[in-house]
């Protein structure tokens, strides 16, 4: 793993097993292997289910790896270390999540009946920021990502779609994550609220946070990317056809 790098995947393989068709296995991709530097924002690209998003579970730990490894610079306690996330347990991912790794996109998981100003804030407040700093910062994220204060102390479930993406994204950015994971965080936002997004993310560039993300938008893609990593190279089927 190269000093600069925050990410890496080494030779990583992918299969899923259609378990309704009698366990065929499908290959989706194999040997993908990239860096994500500090203050990089590196971009997944490739026609729609060539695996870009798989790629991000398996940083996640959502997904297994079937070969290859993915490894993860860390910080615990001051303490840095290379961790190889297929071969983390289960409480060190839990731990990796909490500190090292956010995953934002476009969709809103959160516990009933807690507002939205605590459900932005409670990001910050689990790294250990202080309640009202992190309220504060809560509050200053939706007023720039045009969420009106007067549904700040409402549940998110009773938003609009748009209104509870633009809360996950908020969320997603408060909190002080090394390595950041963008999984269509502007799908269905309109071009102002990409905007704020995109100025986001340049924030946490400079900050030194190495971002790895999909984006639809040519537009944002082509502003955010530093770089764009074809997906479609590490195709099991294109490597099969070759072959072939």
């Amino acid at each position: 793993m190269h000093e600069s790098a925050m990410l890496s995947l080494k030779d990583v393989t992918k299969t899923f097993t259609m378990h309704l068709r009698g366990g065929v296995d499908l290959p989706v991709f194999a040997d993908v292997s990239f860096d994500v530097a500090m203050g990089e924002c590196a971009v997944l690209a490739g026609p729609s289910g060539i695996g870009k998003s798989s790629i991000l579970k398996m940083i996640y730990a959502n997904y297994r790896t079937e070969g290859g490894a993915i490894f993860v610079r860390d910080n615990l306690d001051g303490a840095e270390s290379v961790v190889e996330i297929a071969k983390a347990s289960p409480r060190h991912i839990i731990g990796i999540r909490h500190r090292t790794i956010g995953y934002i996109s476009q969709f809103l998981r959160v516990i009933p009946r807690v507002s939205a100003l605590d459900v932005v804030a409670e990001a910050a407040t689990a790294q250990g920021r202080p309640v009202e700093m992190a309220q504060a910062d809560a509050g200053e994220l939706l007023t720039r990502l045009n969420v009106p204060e007067k549904l700040w102390d409402l549940p998110p479930a009773t938003f609009s779609g748009g209104e509870q993406q633009r809360v996950n994204i908020a969320r997603g950015f408060i909190a002080d994550y090394p390595i950041l994971l963008l999984d269509e965080p502007t799908a269905s936002l309109d071009t102002a609220n990409a905007g704020v997004v995109a100025d986001l993310i340049e924030v946490k560039k400079a900050a030194g946070v190495a971002m790895l993300g999909i984006f639809h938008d040519a537009d944002i893609r082509e502003r955010v990317a530093d770089r764009l990593i074809d997906v479609s190279e590490f195709s099991a089927v294109t490597k099969s056809e070759t072959a072939a």
